[in-house]
């Protein structure tokens, strides 16, 4: 944010969430679901829906991708810098396949031990999925292709680097973006759910901005800034609803009615397929 929006990191800071350090974990294994944000977020962007997973019962690793934006401490101290922020030439698929690498690395830091986690014990290894936002979504797939371990993905509006080919991602998967840019017929999201050989849904929200699918419109409505027609609270509602769903439905076995087709309770979400 430039300095004359008046929005400073210590504003950020003091943002306060429904979670608390030291929560009573409930017994038993749950399903690992890993969230990756949009290209220069934080993961912090991501809260309300880690929030609202763990809520039902899954454990939640939200990962901060190191040097891809400046707010990530490493465990010696260290706050790498952006490496590469603002690089005009950019290669989204190498951005991909190397959070893909990151990803892969966390599940098995996660699923080894309990080392890097004192509850990694709560983990069921055999029920591990993977949801991102924008270039986060892109990396989902990227990590599907390249671990078998992650058995459901979901990509939240963003364009896919690159495009998987047939055969590729033969696993639930779950596209839900902004009707503006990703309905049928658009992008490279046509040639991706032809692609997709599993249970896959493809729906997209009425109103929505990109920001729609994390926290960041919420964020910038509290500071005054202009919000897309679909308010801030309802993108943060619908996301963790059919995000949850999905995963309900994949990782758990639990059939979920939202996902079957058009809801009256939700009627900006349309099945494109």
């Amino acid at each position: 944010m430039p300095a004359s929006s008046g929005v400073t990191p210590q504003n950020l800071s003091s943002v306060t969430t429904h979670a608390f350090d030291g929560a009573r974990p409930q017994h038993g294994k749950h399903p690992l679901v890993v969230l990756s944000p949009a290209y220069e977020d934080p993961r912090m962007v991501l809260t309300s829906l880690a929030t609202d997973l763990a809520s039902h019962g899954y454990v939640v690793a939200l990962v901060g991708h190191t040097y891809e934006d400046s707010g990530e401490t490493l465990a010696n101290g260290q706050t790498p810098p952006c490496a590469i922020c603002d690089d005009p030439a950019l290669d989204f698929d190498s951005v991909a396949a190397s959070r893909a690498l990151d990803v892969s690395f966390v599940i098995g830091q996660l699923t080894h031990g309990n080392t890097a986690w004192r509850l990694a014990h709560l983990i069921d290894e055999h029920e591990i999925g993977m949801a991102g936002h924008s270039l986060g979504g892109a990396a989902a797939a990227a990590t599907m292709i390249a671990d078998p371990r992650v058995r459901a993905g979901v990509n939240m509006d963003g364009s896919f680097h690159p495009a998987p080919r047939p055969g590729q991602i033969n696993r639930p998967f779950l596209m839900l973006g902004a009707a503006a840019y990703h309905s049928a017929g658009g992008d490279n999201w046509g040639q991706t759910w032809a692609a997709l050989g599993g249970y896959k849904k493809w729906l997209t929200v009425a109103g929505a901005d990109h920001f729609s699918f994390s926290d960041l419109d919420l964020l910038l409505e509290e500071a005054g800034f202009p919000t897309p027609p679909l308010s801030p609270e309802r993108g943060v509602v619908i996301t963790r609803e059919y995000v949850t769903a999905f995963f309900d439905q994949t990782l758990k076995g639990i059939h979920s009615p939202l996902l079957n087709g058009p809801s009256p309770n939700d009627p900006e979400v349309l099945f494109q397929y």
